[in-house]
């Protein structure tokens, strides 16, 4: 493709996410997918230059509400104007350059209107980064986020938001299953992909270059999974061991739930539970590919679904990997900063309550209880686990270095929970808070069981 014919498809391609209420990376793999003269190298580099207006986008809209753009009685805040605007900003082009590339010939954007010239003349000489931005501006938060945000990261805001901007590296998890660290490193040195040891996962590696890891037989065979460093620590929270009965309560396409089965060494059971069934099922092929047989799935239709009221006290672990957000994964998703495309916050913060408090019913006295999320936000972190604890006195928080596997190195902690960020740690946002539950006296038992029980009747 011609420099002209790639800015176009770019243009096509955030059009597309802009108006199409799915996650960016879907509506994109949608995008080329219909388009398959695309070649990979230009496919490359549309995907990157509208990726990185989607981690640019409040600076760029900063400078186009600056030049005149969107407010009433203004021209709209559209993809041609963020690809000018972005061309001009970010890639340092000249108003000459970026008037000849449009230039309404063929597979070319159409010609310039008077007020994209303007917009041109306006923004020309001019940089991304500008004095007079607001800290949420430079740090690219939204407005729902931004205070709560600020507030927990003090004079760490800015830099932990930055750290943010960035794409999210590619990590993999050894299955021990299937192999070692040392063999799976060697296995992608043969390969030609430049990989290394994790910082602080001692079953984590991380890819260098870009690979389709895919195709690799070490990958087809179940020796590695991909699956972020930081969520491959929450299942090292869990610690589950051989034999014991575990859940993965919101088990989602299964990346923990593979984890869990892999560090249990194929025995014991762990149940992986899900509101919605077709990601279930698509997990099954992972499992089988990663030779475990310990994993049995359970569509749930709700929190409150009978199965958890019939499996009382009967789990070793409970993991709940809680829906929220996802302020954590803003590097691989930096749509979701911008677009609402499920619950928003006030939805989200009574639903982790309830599942919490669902879930709690399964974990057997001396049972753990593990709480995560991808989120950076307090609310759906260290406040609901306080609020949890507080009506459920027979549970109590357990350190996650007393919880932490031994020889698995030292966990970062904050206040006795798993707490980890891209500018700290370098790896997505999660959280994650273990609690045990306490032994009961058989009376107490039975007594809290049946109030439990007339209440749901």
């Amino acid at each position: 493709m011609t420099p002209t014919a790639r800015l176009q498809a770019a243009i096509d391609l955030l059009t597309e996410v802009l108006a199409t209420p799915r996650p960016a990376d879907a509506v994109a793999s949608a995008f080329f997918r219909a388009r398959r003269y695309i070649g990979a190298k230009d496919r490359t580099d549309v995907a990157e230059k509208v990726y990185g207006i989607l981690r640019r986008w409040a600076r760029l809209h900063w400078w186009l509400n600056r030049a005149g753009y969107g407010g009433e009685g203004q021209p709209a805040v559209d993809a041609r104007a963020l690809l000018i605007a972005d061309e001009l900003l970010t890639r340092g082009r000249g108003a000459a350059s970026v008037a000849e590339h449009f230039n309404g010939g063929k597979f070319a954007p159409t010609a310039l209107e008077a007020h994209e010239r303007a917009l041109i003349q306006a923004l020309e000489t001019h940089t991304l980064d500008h004095p007079q931005q607001p800290d949420a501006v430079v740090a690219e938060v939204p407005d729902w986020a931004a205070d709560t945000l600020r507030n927990a990261l003090g004079d760490r805001f800015v830099p932990e938001m930055q750290a943010m901007l960035g794409a999210a590296p590619m990590d993999l998890r050894v299955n021990p299953v299937k192999g070692t660290r040392e063999q799976a490193l060697a296995a992608l040195a043969k390969a030609g992909v430049q990989a290394e040891p994790t910082r602080i996962s001692a079953l984590g590696i991380r890819v260098r270059n870009r690979f389709p890891i895919a195709t690799l037989k070490a990958f087809q065979d179940g020796l590695l999974e991909i699956q972020d460093e930081g969520s491959q620590l929450v299942a090292f929270a869990a610690n589950p061991q051989p034999g014991q009965q575990v859940v993965d309560f919101c088990a989602g396409a299964g990346g923990k739930t593979l984890a869990i089965a892999a560090m249990m060494n194929n025995k014991g059971r762990v149940v992986a539970c899900d509101v919605l069934d077709g990601r279930l099922k698509r997990a099954q092929e992972r499992f089988r590919r990663a030779g475990l047989h310990n994993i049995e799935t359970r569509p749930l239709k709700s929190a409150r679904d009978p199965w958890v009221k019939r499996h009382k006290g009967r789990f070793d672990r409970v993991v709940v990997d809680a829906p929220c957000s996802g302020t954590g994964t803003w590097r691989r998703n930096p749509d979701a900063r911008w677009r609402q495309l499920g619950p928003g916050l006030s939805e989200l913060l009574p639903l982790q309550a309830e599942i919490l408090d669902s879930a709690a019913r399964l974990v057997r006295p001396g049972g753990r209880l593990v709480y995560a999320t991808c989120s950076l936000l307090p609310e759906e972190n260290q406040d609901q686990v306080t609020a949890f604890l507080a009506s459920h006195p027979d549970f109590a928080l357990l350190p996650v270095t007393e919880a932490w596997p031994e020889g698995m190195g030292v966990p970062p902690s904050t206040d006795g929970m798993l707490s980890l960020s891209p500018a700290r740690h370098d790896t997505d946002g999660f959280f994650a808070a273990v609690m045990v539950r306490k032994d009961v006296a058989p009376d107490t038992a039975g007594a809290e069981e049946g109030t439990e029980d007339a209440a749901e009747a």
